[in-house]
């Protein structure tokens, strides 16, 4: 059993992989011996990433626009040309619009849940080919959605579409397991609590906000690199084989 965390030798996509969680993340699994791929819309911050990871092993940047089916389409084909499988999916890349209810617009919400839902589903879909080569009983693909403590309450704050696509990524989670399992393919969640991150940059850049926000966790500090990537390491290890379906809330007991 001195092996049930090792993830070297496999190869992950990280969507949104060139900051916050998703740099995060990436960087855990490139220095575990992990071929990781990542892609992100602004090209500029995601080759700075990959140069960045690519001092501790492989790490393959790929500009991508995913809040459209045919930029899915085109950024699994230039996978697809490199690689006979994956072993790892991370559908991380995320929006957040945050207004008041009567001035909340429609081109925010329908960015939000483009970007958040419907892009997970596809990308998904798209990678299933990839996924499928792989898999075995006793360590299956996986799949990791990156959902949020905010798909379970108020986050109190006007980010209403973004706690609804973060609450149906708990759901389609779920969902897609149990239709997954057959093709020996895990689907999981983390719903990641307060990481400093581009989504949390003004509480972490104000000292007052962000004093404000961890004192509200009873562990009393922030999420660290550590405590995402050591997470997506178990769902993604033999330890996590038989985890299927779940959602884990990695928020130092701020839920609870």
């Amino acid at each position: 059993m001195k092996a049930l965390f090792d993830i070297s030798g496999k190869t992950a996509i990280v969507t949104g992989g060139s900051s916050g969680i998703g740099a995060m993340i990436a960087r855990g699994f490139v220095e575990n011996g992990v071929k990781t791929y990542i892609s992100a819309r602004k090209e500029g911050p995601l080759m700075a990433t990959a140069k960045e990871l690519s001092e501790y092993g492989t790490c393959i940047p790929i500009q991508a626009d995913l809040s459209t089916v045919e930029g899915i389409e085109n950024f699994v084909s230039q996978v697809s040309e490199r690689e006979d499988h994956i072993d790892i999916l991370i559908n991380n890349a995320g929006a957040n619009w945050v207004v008041p209810i009567d001035d909340f617009p429609e081109n925010g919400w329908d960015k939000v849940m483009t970007i958040n839902i419907k892009s997970m589903f596809f990308m998904t879909q798209k990678c299933l080919p990839l996924l499928r080569k792989n898999g075995t009983q006793e360590d299956p693909a996986r799949i990791v959605n990156i959902a949020s403590i905010h798909g379970f309450d108020n986050p109190g704050m006007p980010a209403y579409a973004y706690s609804a696509s973060k609450s149906g990524v708990i759901h389609l989670t779920k969902h897609l397991a149990t239709d997954l399992a057959k093709d020996k393919i895990n689907v999981n969640a983390i719903a990641p609590g307060f990481f400093p991150s581009n989504m949390t940059k003004a509480a972490v850049d104000n000292d007052e906000i962000y004093k404000m926000a961890v004192a509200q966790i009873p562990r009393g500090r922030a999420g660290e690199p550590e405590d995402i990537a050591g997470t997506a390491i178990f769902l993604t290890s033999r330890a996590g084989a038989w985890v299927d379906g779940h959602t884990i809330v990695l928020d130092g007991g701020a839920i609870a």
